[in-house]
């Protein structure tokens, strides 16, 4: 149990990525004053709280009614966790976001682009069905999911209102330094997701 959470810690902070969201929250907030940016801040994380609860609760069932296994979905949700791992190492992930954060502004940006899918894109909510297949219908497990997703999520939040310190602190530098070691611990899991994805598919073949 212990180790599965830490997993599932891991892996949403890396694919959420509360930490790369501060400098792009600065730029689409620029000019605002602090009351309305931590209403933007807070909307967007329940946003994508409920977004990412509902791929937790309902994806496996879709993927039922689709006739798809979830062995097969754990190998190709390995394969894209490991294009944003890839991403990240490279530092081409924060400068797609850059680009899709452009196309929004006012209000409109809680909902887009930072809710969907910034906090909540394609990898977390790929994470999110991987890690709901682990549990395996636990309900304590699945309870210490939704926990460990709204603890990456709140996360997200005091980095959003603090965005401008965070930077201070760690720097440019400091940056692109912890997003390529998120990156590189991304691409291990991704390949066990694979791995496993491989594992359960053979086994299902005998």
């Amino acid at each position: 149990m212990i180790t599965a959470l830490i997993s599932a810690l891991v892996t949403l902070f890396v694919v959420i990525d509360p930490i790369g969201l501060g400098p792009i929250f600065l730029g689409l907030t620029a000019g605002m004053p602090a009351k309305l940016k931590r209403k933007i801040g807070l909307e967007a994380s329940v946003i994508a709280f409920f977004v990412l609860a509902g791929s937790a609760l309902f994806g496996d069932w879709l993927l039922g009614k689709l006739g798809i296994s979830l062995a097969a979905f754990r190998i190709a949700g390995g394969l894209l966790l490991f294009a944003i791992a890839f991403e990240m190492v490279f530092e081409r992930r924060t400068e797609r976001k850059a680009e899709k954060s452009g196309t929004a502004t006012g209000s409109h940006i809680a909902a887009f682009p930072l809710a969907i899918p910034l906090m909540a894109g394609p990898g977390a909510i790929t994470a999110m069905v991987l890690l709901a297949g682990r549990v395996n219908g636990d309900p304590v497990g699945f309870i210490l999911l939704i926990a460990s997703m709204a603890a990456m999520l709140l996360l997200a939040y005091v980095v959003l209102v603090s965005s401008s310190y965070l930077e201070r602190f760690l720097g440019a530098q400091g940056l692109a330094v912890f997003g390529r070691l998120l990156g590189v611990l991304l691409a291990a899991l991704s390949v066990q997701y694979v791995a496993d994805g491989i594992l359960a598919l053979s086994k299902s073949a005998v």
